[in-house]
């Protein structure tokens, strides 16, 4: 066994030291240290390896991805647990390492440790672990942390919080001796999840600085932290968090804890571009073109009649919709989100001929149909709660208070498995369903297995995991989306089962600006759900012109939440040429590279998508607000190779007609079709004139190389 070995991939280096048949450490993660001779990576050892410390422990204190207190390390340990009191801390021994996974043992603690290590072909370090109990009795597992170092340049801070209607907020704070740690309870991936942990260089921004980035792919509770102690290590880890006495493991069993996902890049949008060409290069990823989709929420809510849905469907085709989704109501006694939740059987009252009719109507206007279903989820007045009381989650015999009115259903016990397994399986053998919007609206309280009471959102977890698992298996061609209240369960683990996400139940085009942009650092557009509403935010009560609202769903997978039999002709005219857009530009959206600038006006945000080969181009000038400047001045254009060259150009729709003020870019001398032809190190280091727009206002711009 080699004591380094070096990984490289995409610019990308990682070397990993095994010398003393202890757990891997990490010598350099970052920036590619080119092709390295085994005397070279001899002395990357001795020139990395710490200076001896001797307090905790005489000699050097190492720090393992996976860290030991038994190495010295006085820090967050990698394994948190105990068989009754003792055992509590490991001092494994590696005994073989397979390529990238490591096989090690304690046998003094009675456990054996599988670690995967590696280094994706998009420059992604991906790391799991695997802990076996082998000793004769019970090991309670309370954590198990999985980190990476950063450098001392690494200053500051980048992570998210949120709330219904406002995901995925950014947070910069300095990174400081320490521990800082975010944790999330809700049982789901939540609104205030860290989302995506970034640490840089000061000031790091979209196109600039050196920043190291861990996701933890989990749909459960689960802990991220940077730490960093006056011993000169400053470390990124995360793990599920598990609530007490939740995994306890019995003799040969074994806990498999989250993917651990880190990207390393020069600016946010390297280290975003990982990710997404990872997700690309999955053979699950969508390959089909992302549908236009209508979904009936905002337009009826639980109002479902027939004619009036069939109106809908007539309009949503004449636009050029392509897939139309019936939302919450359809079912039981589901008249409002009071009752009904948990009977999975089509409403008698409301479709006394069933679906059929609806579905045949919808199929024979050429559009794809899809469903709502909240599977995890049960109202107390509902049929099925009547019948098995005993299968809400409790810690004990005391049960949660409501929330939605809604309690939640215990997946993890096999006969309510069967039950909603068998019920989707029925509604989507018996129907065309192409689709389902699979929601979750409400947090995981006093979520207890029963009758013991154990606590068991990890069970659940899993739970849910199995079951969309299985129901793929049954329906491969049936996409799925992770809808939980909006944006609550966004991650990567989500995201194997799962062909889109839910950004926000606001769609408000201002909110939905920050939170596409920073949905997007993790995962690509295509995979993001962005609908036009009505003209007035359902949400918000806020009024914005069409070209803002469509402008803004563009960059996404493009759908509409809005009542289209009461739009004027004009804006159904108007929708109609951004839904050909949309068709137009979802090649180059769904496959290129996301980019975003990094303007220095607050007021002034320039985004867009670069063809991977750099042939193409589209970017959104977007206006959030009144600017301290009057003309706003130039804008560059990210992400253009320096070397080709570039027809710029205004593009329809957004390119509002002469006259209208909403667009005062007629004024600008390059605002025209014949635009202007330049090189690409031009347009990303002088940019060009932004035309004057009003507030909550954007403009297209095309770049095609010449």
């Amino acid at each position: 066994m080699a004591d380094l070995t070096h990984l490289r991939a995409a610019g990308v280096s990682l070397v990993l030291d095994f010398s003393g048949g202890s757990l891997p450490r990490v010598r350099h993660w970052g920036a590619d240290l080119g092709e390295l001779s085994p005397a070279q990576l001899d002395d990357v050892l001795v020139a990395q390896t710490p200076h001896p410390i001797g307090f905790s422990v005489d000699g050097a204190v190492d720090v393992a991805v996976l860290p030991e207190q038994s190495a010295g390390w006085l820090g967050t340990p990698g394994i948190v647990g105990n068989r009754d009191g003792r055992d509590f801390s490991t001092a494994f021994r590696v005994v073989s390492v397979d390529g990238t996974v490591v096989h090690a043992v304690d046998e003094v603690a009675g456990l054996a440790l599988e670690l995967v290590v590696e280094l994706t072909p998009s420059g992604l370090v991906r790391q799991r672990a695997v802990l076996t109990n082998t000793g004769s009795s019970g090991f309670a597992v309370d954590a198990v942390n999985l980190t990476l170092p950063v450098p001392p340049q690494a200053v500051e801070i980048l992570d998210f919080t949120g709330r219904w209607t406002r995901e995925r907020s950014p947070q910069r704070t300095a990174f400081t001796h320490g521990l800082r740690v975010r944790e999330n309870r809700t049982g789901r991936t939540g609104y205030d999840s860290a989302y995506l942990f970034a640490a840089g260089t000061a000031g790091f921004g979209n196109r600039s600085g050196e920043v190291w980035a861990v996701h933890t792919a989990w749909s459960g509770n689960h802990r991220t932290f940077a730490e960093k102690t006056y011993h000169s290590v400053s470390l990124l880890g995360s793990g599920e968090l598990l609530l007490s006495g939740e995994v306890v493991l019995g003799p040969g069993e074994s806990y498999t804890s989250p993917w651990q996902y880190a990207s390393y890049g020069h600016g946010l949008d390297e280290v975003s571009a990982r990710f997404h060409r990872h997700l690309r290069s999955r053979p699950s990823h969508p390959s089909s073109p992302r549908p236009v989709v209508v979904n009936t929420w905002e337009a009826v809510y639980f109002d479902h009649d027939l004619d009036r849905l069939t109106a809908l469907a007539d309009a949503a085709a004449s636009v050029g919709a392509e897939r139309f989704v019936l939302d919450d109501g359809w079912f039981g006694s589901r008249r409002d989100d009071r009752r009904g939740l948990g009977d999975w059987y089509v409403s008698d009252e409301v479709w006394p001929d069933g679906l059929g009719p609806l579905t045949d109507h919808v199929t024979g206007l050429g559009m794809q149909f899809g469903i709502w279903v909240e599977p995890e989820m049960i109202n107390p007045d509902s049929e099925l709660a009547r019948a098995h009381p005993d299968w809400v989650m409790a810690a004990g015999d005391r049960l949660p208070g409501t929330a939605r009115h809604q309690q939640v259903l215990d997946l993890a016990r096999p006969e309510a498995f069967e039950h909603i397994l068998g019920r989707l399986d029925a509604l989507l053998t018996e129907y065309p369903v192409s689709y389902l919007k699979w929601d979750h609206n409400r947090d995981l309280v006093d979520a207890g297995h029963r009758p013991t009471g154990r606590a068991g959102v990890h069970g659940q977890t899993l739970a849910v995991y199995r079951l969309l698992d299985e129901l793929r298996r049954r329906h491969p061609d049936v996409e799925i989306e992770s809808c939980s209240s909006g944006g609550a369960r966004v991650d990567l683990e989500i995201l194997q089962r799962t062909d889109r996400v839910w950004v926000s139940d606001c769609i408000d085009a201002l909110e939905r600006q920050p939170m596409q942009r920073w949905t997007n650092a993790l995962i690509p557009l295509e995979l993001m759900g962005t609908h036009v509403g009505s003209g007035t935010s359902h949400t918000t009560h806020r009024q914005h012109p069409l070209d803002f609202r469509a402008g803004t769903a563009l960059f996404g997978h493009f759908g509409i939440e809005w009542d289209l039999t009461k739009a004027s002709p004009e804006d159904l005219a108007r929708l109609t040429s951004w839904v050909a857009l949309y068709k137009e530009l979802r090649p180059l959206l769904h496959t290129g590279v996301s980019v975003h600038g990094d303007h220095p006006d607050p007021a002034i945000q320039v985004h867009g998508v670069v063809a991977e080969d750099g042939s193409d181009a589209v970017f959104a000038i977007v206006a959030l607000a009144t600017s301290q400047l009057y003309p706003p001045g130039p804008v560059r254009l990210p992400g253009l190779p320096a070397d080709r060259t570039y027809h710029v150009r205004p593009l329809a729709p957004g390119d509002v007609p002469d006259g209208n003020a909403d667009n005062w870019g007629v004024h600008l001398p390059w605002w025209k079709p014949e635009g202007v032809t330049l090189p690409g190190r031009v347009l990303t280091t002088a940019g060009v004139q932004a035309p004057v727009l009003h507030p909550e206002r954007l403009v297209l711009v095309r770049a095609t190389a010449v």
